[in-house]
């Protein structure tokens, strides 16, 4: 499966998740892309929309190389395989994380004015596409953190391993195509360009004012 853009994913994945009767009194994009794809199924299925951010936490090493993730309300979780013991690397790896969170910190800055109140609420976290499901697991344990009371996560396509790893997590999860062979995100789209952060900014704002 193939999708023309984020904008044309988001739309084909609000209008599945409505056929199956999701509900949702708030939808939230993972920046920056899948913000992109969540301000789409938002429109279709006519709920609020925000973003939650969260952030991959690289290698010391091999920045490139993902060992964890974090998210807001203080969510950090770590593949602790693949860290091992190693006394340096341990310290060097709560530099990385400290850095991460001035990121995200910023991020939240500039993407929200205030924070949001998930309490009591049922959330939909949507991403552009889930490859590890590393960093939409930090979200969905963030969610619960900000007290919400059903955390589901859809994006428009999956890796089988994701699916699996967040179906241990989160209430639903929901995606167009899962891939047992899945390869990098950007291959099941004709255009996926890097999303900016005016982007985000931009249709927040567009969804704010079809809300109002």
């Amino acid at each position: 499966m193939m999708f023309a853009s984020r904008e044309d994913a988001g739309r084909q994945l609000g209008r599945y998740l409505k056929h199956r009767e999701i509900q949702a009194d708030l939808v939230l994009g993972l920046p920056r892309g899948g913000a992109i794809v969540a301000a789409e199924v938002a429109h279709v299925l006519e709920v609020a929309l925000g973003v939650l951010i969260v952030r991959k936490i690289g290698h010391p090493w091999h920045r490139e190389f993902a060992v964890g993730a974090l998210a807001e309300s203080g969510v950090v979780l770590l593949d602790e395989h693949v860290i091992g013991k190693n006394p340096l690397l341990r310290s060097e790896l709560e530099q990385i994380i400290a850095e991460e969170r001035e990121r995200l910190q910023a991020y939240q800055l500039r993407f929200r004015q205030e924070q949001l109140d998930l309490g009591g609420k049922a959330v939909l976290l949507v991403d552009d596409g889930l490859a590890t499901g590393s960093t939409t697991e930090a979200a969905v344990a963030s969610a619960r953190k900000q007290g919400a009371r059903k955390v589901m996560v859809a994006a428009p396509v999956a890796s089988s391993s994701a699916v699996h790893r967040l179906r241990m997590v989160a209430d639903e999860v929901a995606s167009l195509f899962v891939d047992p062979d899945f390869d990098a995100v950007g291959r099941y789209y004709d255009v996926f360009t890097q999303t900016t952060d005016e982007e985000v900014i931009d249709a927040l704002r567009a969804e704010a004012s079809r809300q109002a």
